[in-house]
Formats: C-alpha cells, sequence, structure tokens
C-alpha cells in the first residue's frame, strides 16, 4: 500500500469518529485495530518510538451527494500518520520530516513529493468549500456499535459536533 495524503475538509474537523462515539467504544475500536495489524503499521510495517501505531479513519467523499463515508480504520505508525496529516505538520512545523518519511516510504523524490502535497491542498479546498453528510453505518456493520439516527453512538451525552448529521 502506498502512503498517500489525506486531508479531511475544513467542515468536516470534528466530524469524526472519536467524537461521536464514548470514550469506551472509541478504546475498543482502536484496540481491535491494532490487534489485527499485529502492532504494526499498515503501510510501512514499522512501528513508533514512544507507541507503535496510531488509528487512522479512512474516508471516502462522494463529490457529488456530499457525504463523508467512513471506509475504514487502519492502524498507522506515527510517522505516516503524520504524512497522513501533513496540514498538522504544516502547523508543527515538521512539514520537512513528513515530507522525507513520505519520499522514503513512495521511493519518490522530494519534488514528486510536494507535487502529491499540492494535489492534496488543492483537493481539500474545493471539498472545504462544502458541508458534508457523515456516514459512519461503517461502525454498526462491522463493529456492532449501535448508532442513532443522527450517526452518533446510542446513549452517547456529548454534545453533537458541528457537521455530524
Amino acid at each position: 500500500m502506498n502512503l498517500s495524503i489525506e486531508l479531511v475538509p475544513r467542515s468536516c474537523w470534528y466530524s469524526n469518529v472519536r467524537s461521536n462515539v464514548s470514550d469506551t467504544t472509541w478504546n475498543q475500536l482502536k484496540s481491535h485495530c491494532f490487534k489485527a495489524a499485529n502492532y504494526r503499521c499498515e503501510i510501512c510495517l514499522s512501528r513508533g518510538p514512544h507507541h507503535p501505531v496510531e488509528c487512522h479513519e479512512i474516508w471516502h467523499y462522494d463529490d457529488h451527494r456530499l457525504i463523508q463515508r467512513l471506509d475504514r480504520l487502519i492502524a498507522l505508525c506515527p510517522r505516516c500518520h503524520q504524512v497522513k496529516h501533513i496540514g498538522l505538520a504544516i502547523e508543527r512545523n515538521q512539514a520537512h520530516k513528513a515530507i522525507e518519511w513520505l519520499c522514503h516510504v513512495n521511493s519518490i523524490t522530494p519534488d514528486q513529493a510536494l507535487q502529491l502535497v499540492k494535489r492534496a491542498f488543492a483537493i481539500h479546498e474545493i471539498r472545504s468549500a462544502y458541508s458534508w453528510s457523515l456516514d459512519l453505518s461503517l461502525l454498526s456493520g462491522q463493529y456492532q456499535v449501535k448508532l442513532a439516527p443522527d450517526n452518533r453512538e446510542a446513549g452517547l451525552n456529548r454534545p453533537a459536533t458541528p457537521n455530524a448529521q
């Protein structure tokens, strides 16, 4: 699997799995994800120095119907996860590390990596102009999480996030 950049549209920033399930459920989902990957990154097969892996949400964006659909939860080492969220890496002055890792994992040049970054940001800008509906049906199907009609875990008392439709 190649390492790609996946920038979440600004309009979806707090519309994710973690904000729509209880802490207990989120920890169970992460644990399942980590165990299934044998605590190794599903892209580069490495482990992080302080903690082996982190849980990353793979989203599909239906650009015609404006639906942000959860497709998968995967285990990533911290370096691959940093590339996925390169916008945050840039904010933290860590972009050079993320670019170096992207080059290493994909065996590409820095110029090629920068083209991938530019393309990801161009898509991000377009998608950020729209409001998206959230589809977390994967959670009820694959992980048996009981979801209410608003895509939040049934019985969750936490306030809804802005885009959790």
